[in-house]
């Protein structure tokens, strides 16, 4: 069986490749967009962390490839490691954070009937990209999140 990083490196993904987004936090980019399911390549810079958020269309599925991930899923939080896997249903709250001193990367697939990126509801943002209800003005919103786990693998 082939190990995902040959996969990617392959004809199979490759023409797939293209859109990549900077962000505050690090980098996106696609690597497979269909009508049935997106694939991301997602890199958080060292001490940076995404919006707690969920979708109403999607789910999702990051698998770790480097480093270490510091997942929150309804406000439970856990640390994922390299090949270790995140299962995100529709609806549920989620945030990655790298307190790492490298790059965290992971490959995210989306599957659902949307993979737009306003399908985002973001609850919590460290970089004041929520917007209150009926007026264009940003506000922060503040959430407190259980203790750390390490996710093992049963």
């Amino acid at each position: 069986m082939r190990d995902f990083g040959e996969l990617l490196n392959s004809k199979i993904l490759k023409g797939t490749r293209g859109y990549k987004e900077e962000r505050p936090w690090g980098s996106f980019e696609h690597l497979l967009e269909e009508g049935y399911c997106k694939v991301k390549r997602i890199i958080v810079k060292p001490n940076q962390r995404l919006s707690y958020q969920y979708h109403h269309k999607r789910s999702e599925c990051w698998v770790v490839v480097q480093g270490e991930a510091v997942v929150t899923l309804d406000d439970k939080v856990s640390v994922y490691k390299k090949e270790q896997i995140v299962e995100i249903p529709v609806g549920m709250k989620h945030r990655v954070e790298n307190k790492g001193k490298e790059d965290l990367i992971f490959i995210e697939t989306q599957t659902g009937t949307y993979f737009g990126e306003d399908d985002i509801v973001r609850l919590d943002d460290d970089y004041d990209r929520i917007k209150k209800k009926g007026s264009t003005k940003k506000v922060k919103k503040e959430k407190n999140v259980k203790e750390t786990e390490v996710y093992e693998e049963k």
